[in-house]
């Protein structure tokens, strides 16, 4: 009978809250006052929470209590999978656009079409790339401060792929590999997959804390570092030249292979050279002309040593053999004739923008940022739950995701990222202006 009883109240629960009877952020009785509601033991309760949370439908907190999560908020998901209302201003998702870009496409696929090289576009290409293309990335990576030759670069799809085949290439399952605690979702469901053992590491205002790292690395045996030096996500931050050479000595004490993911390199082009320029020995450079040139375009990149690309060129083989052919031949082709820089540099000037619109439309909340990034960090106050507002913006037209996705530790901070890359530039400043409105009556 107990057993049934149990299950009622589990059910019953579960029902109030995928019917919104109870609302995401919503606080729960105790465990001992659900007991006492219910005649349930104690212990009995604590398993009613247990089977709740395990399926995704509340979360507990130490020292705070049980509340609703937002059902409509896949668990351990990728902040930028979610997919917002086809009505939703969205402002979860960064698909940074400028005008002409279709038509950009349209003179390429015409181009392409009267070029002589169609027939070997349709045929396999070597796994990581033709080798006239494999340099002309390794020379659009000068514009990174890095020097590679041509065969130090493997072309793949998109910078998670690249990511993908890395890890797989050079990592086995159970390998401790050390990540800010804030960190980008794609590395932290990767790692899952792959079944690596991510140990969190603190930040600060310029970055990842490396005392906090020193004291990892001396007590357990990291095999990786996971970083994104230039131009964080989610926190916009650009790791200093000095704290570049004290994790590379790090590494080089450790015998440390750093993964080096700069998607958004492009928008801090004053930054410090990157990890792998300081020791390619041990780095593998990840990135892609997703976010300076469009998210559809599948084209990534990896550069990395001539003793660490062969493993990765096997991963590629096994999970896609080669990346498709037109898209290469597009992708290289906007490099050569100058339109990928184009591009960056407009970018850039709709970033400044865009922060611009922020600074007026969030004026008197706290924001976490780079002046040049597509997006924002939002931490919000003691009181506050960000599952509970981003139901009420959802409610009102606008997507944001929560800190979930991005925190590698026990405890998630009830904050904000705010992605400005994707709403139209005459959308956005009332866009924001409801997430202040829901955030600061969400204060009184």
């Amino acid at each position: 009978m107990g057993q049934v009883r149990y299950k009622q109240v589990v059910d019953a629960l579960a029902s109030d809250i995928r019917t919104g009877l109870l609302r995401p952020g919503t606080r729960l009785p105790t465990h001992r006052a659900l007991a006492q509601r219910h005649g349930l033991a104690l212990a009995t309760a604590s398993r009613v929470y247990a089977e709740l949370e395990a399926i995704g439908l509340v979360v507990g907190e130490t020292g705070r209590g049980t509340f609703v999560r937002d059902p409509a908020s896949p668990r351990g998901a990728d902040a930028d999978l979610t997919t917002p209302a086809p009505s939703a201003a969205d402002l979860s998702f960064n698909n940074p656009s400028v005008p002409g870009q279709a038509d950009l496409l349209r003179d390429a696929l015409r181009k392409l079409a009267a070029s002589g090289d169609l027939e070997s576009l349709l045929h396999y290409h070597p796994y990581g790339g033709r080798p006239h293309e494999r340099a002309i990335v390794a020379g659009h990576l000068k514009t990174r401060q890095l020097q590679v030759a041509g065969e130090q670069v493997l072309i793949v799809n998109g910078a998670q792929h690249g990511m993908a085949v890395a890890a797989m290439g050079l990592l086995n399952p159970g390998d401790v590999v050390a990540v800010d605690a804030l960190t980008y979702p794609g590395f932290r469901v990767l790692a899952e997959r792959l079944r690596l053992d991510l140990a969190p590491v603190p930040m600060g205002p310029a970055g990842t804390d490396l005392d906090a790292l020193q004291r990892l690395c001396e007590t357990r045996p990291v095999r990786a570092i996971y970083t994104m030096p230039t131009l964080h996500n989610p926190l916009g931050c650009v790791m200093g030249a000095r704290a570049r050479k004290r994790l590379v000595g790090m590494a080089r004490a450790h015998d440390l292979l750093v993964i080096e993911d700069a998607p958004y390199a492009y928008l801090a082009p004053e930054a410090p050279p990157p990890i792998a320029a300081l020791a390619p020995e041990r780095t593998v450079y990840l990135s892609s002309l997703s976010k300076n040139v469009a998210t559809g375009l599948r084209f990534g990149f990896v550069a990395t040593s001539r003793e660490l690309i062969g493993p990765i060129e096997r991963a590629v083989r096994a999970t896609a053999w080669n990346t498709a052919g037109v898209i290469t031949a597009i992708a290289c082709s906007w490099i050569e004739d100058g339109t990928v820089a184009r591009l960056e540099a407009d970018k850039r000037a709709d970033t400044a923008q865009r922060q611009a619109i922020a600074t007026g439309a969030l004026a008197g909340l706290k924001l976490v940022r780079h002046p040049n990034s597509y997006f924002i960090w939002l931490p919000l106050g003691d009181d506050q739950r960000a599952d509970r507002i981003a139901a009420t913006l959802a409610e009102r037209g606008v997507s944001v995701s929560t800190a979930e996705g991005f925190a590698t530790t026990t405890h998630v901070p009830h904050a904000l990222r705010i992605a400005l890359g994707s709403v139209a530039l005459e959308d956005l400043a009332r866009a924001l202006a409801v997430v202040k409105d829901v955030v600061v009556q969400d204060c009184s």
